[in-house]
């Protein structure tokens, strides 16, 4: 049987306290408050043309391909027409601002920190037994069984094994430091001795080393980066009145 449940500002606020999200809720609104802060203080502006090409990619981003779509998405998240100008709004500013502050240290910041950008094309089986471990590796340094022999043997996950054990495209911290430190040390291609960690016993074959570029990618991910620790930082030395 169906009944009708009504529920109020007070229910969804006093269920947000039951989901014990009020600190990170905090947390946002402090930080959209030192943003808006922070760009009037720059004197940043943002013009309607801007605002008008955010509102259309915020609405491709969400699949909201009609003027009913938009409705509908708005009703779903209890937003307004002006709530939703004012997302578009925060999230110009807050790239301007992020431009404002680091355009002209990116570049300097990713020839210091380069090494943390390169990249490894590499493929992995981990195995228990480290005696096995290196009998496999010692087989494949021999030509008596190719990587993908192994990793087609010894591999549980059906995806991963069909793959031959490819990871895809991982930077240097996506690896253990001990993994990372032997992946980057390798003369491609080339299989890596075991490495044992609390995961298992690792071995691996490193296909390439890709020396880091500064491509549109990673300069938008390194200004991220710097914008998200100065905000942080700044969150951190506020001190807030809460009337809750």
């Amino acid at each position: 049987m169906s009944q009708s449940i009504t529920i109020t500002k007070e229910d969804i606020f006093q269920q947000v306290k039951l989901s014990c999200k009020i600190p990170e809720l905090v947390e946002q609104i402090v930080s959209r408050k030192i943003i808006l802060a922070a760009a009037e203080e720059a004197g940043i502006k943002v013009e309607t043309e801007e605002l008008q090409k955010a509102a259309n990619l915020l609405r491709l981003q969400n699949q909201l391909t009609s003027a009913e779509d938009t409705w509908k998405w708005l009703e779903k998240h209890g937003l307004s027409i002006d709530d939703f100008e004012e997302i578009v709004y925060t999230n110009i500013i807050t790239g301007k601002l992020s431009q404002h502050f680091f355009a002209d240290k990116i570049e300097p910041y990713f020839f210091e920190n380069q090494l943390n950008y390169a990249g490894v094309v590499m493929y992995e089986v981990v195995l228990d037994d480290e005696d096995l471990a290196l009998e496999l590796f010692y087989a494949i340094k021999e030509g008596e069984m190719s990587f993908y022999d192994v990793a087609h043997k010894y591999i549980q996950d059906l995806e991963l094994r069909r793959q031959g054990g490819y990871l895809g495209l991982l930077r240097r911290q996506d690896l253990k430091p001990e993994i990372s430190a032997a992946v980057f040390a390798a003369t491609p291609p080339q299989v890596l001795k075991p490495i044992v960690t609390a995961k298992g016993v690792h071995l691996i074959f490193v296909e390439e080393i890709i020396q880091a570029q500064l491509e549109k990618k990673l300069h938008e991910k390194i200004a991220s980066d710097l914008f998200v620790e100065w905000l942080k930082k700044q969150v951190e030395e506020v001190d807030f009145i809460s009337n809750l």
